[in-house]
């Protein structure tokens, strides 16, 4: 998860840890350290019903779903806890939700924070060192979304490829920067949820 960039946000988050000062943590270690060697945890208070920290503030819609630095996401199933946050319009997610890939004003002003955007890829270029999937005709006029090599190899073995990603409605998330238009980097295959598969799922 990511703590949140917005100051009010993320006051509401302290206040939601605040809440559990005094009470005992059960921690659990990640199974590997990510590639700067660095070790996660997992932390939930030790108690009859514990309250998973993490688990907690994305099912308040209190913190969005973030890899950071990792290569995959630790913890896959916060993908449906923040699904369902969305969903029902709780915490930052009442006021932001996610950005629609049209919207360049928009995303050029989240420059250098963490956004979350929809919308349908128009096209796929595959590189040596990264894969660009397009929203626009001209990057000027909608968000690319970058792909590292490596993240692009974790997505082609599960599935994932330009012909199946062209056409489809995606939801991305990564920091946002500016060249040539808004441009969010990927780094964990999970960072690219199909939408299609969602919505049909939901029939």
């Amino acid at each position: 998860m990511r703590w949140p960039d917005d100051p009010a946000a993320a006051e509401t988050a302290r206040a939601w840890l605040a809440a559990l000062a005094g009470r005992a943590l059960a921690t659990r270690e990640a199974p590997e350290p990510d590639r700067w060697g660095r070790i996660t945890l997992d932390a939930a208070t030790q108690e009859a019903e514990p309250v998973d920290l993490a688990g907690g503030l994305v099912a308040a819609g209190l913190a969005p779903v973030d890899a950071g630095e990792s290569d995959s996401l630790c913890r896959p199933g916060l993908l449906a806890l923040e699904d369902a946050a969305r969903r029902a319009g709780r915490g930052i997610w009442a006021s932001a939700p996610p950005v629609p890939t049209e919207e360049v004003a928009r995303l050029a002003a989240l420059a250098g924070r963490f956004a979350v955007v929809e919308g349908r890829v128009r096209n796929v270029g595959e590189r040596e060192r990264r894969t660009y999937l397009n929203f626009a005709p001209f990057g000027a006029e909608g968000v690319t979304v970058t792909v590292s090599k490596r993240t692009w190899r974790i997505m082609l073995e599960r599935g994932f490829s330009g012909v199946a990603l062209r056409g489809r409605r995606v939801r991305a998330r990564g920091i946002v920067e500016l060249w040539r238009g808004p441009t969010l980097d990927v780094g964990a295959a999970e960072m690219i949820e199909m939408l299609d598969e969602e919505q049909a799922q939901r029939r």
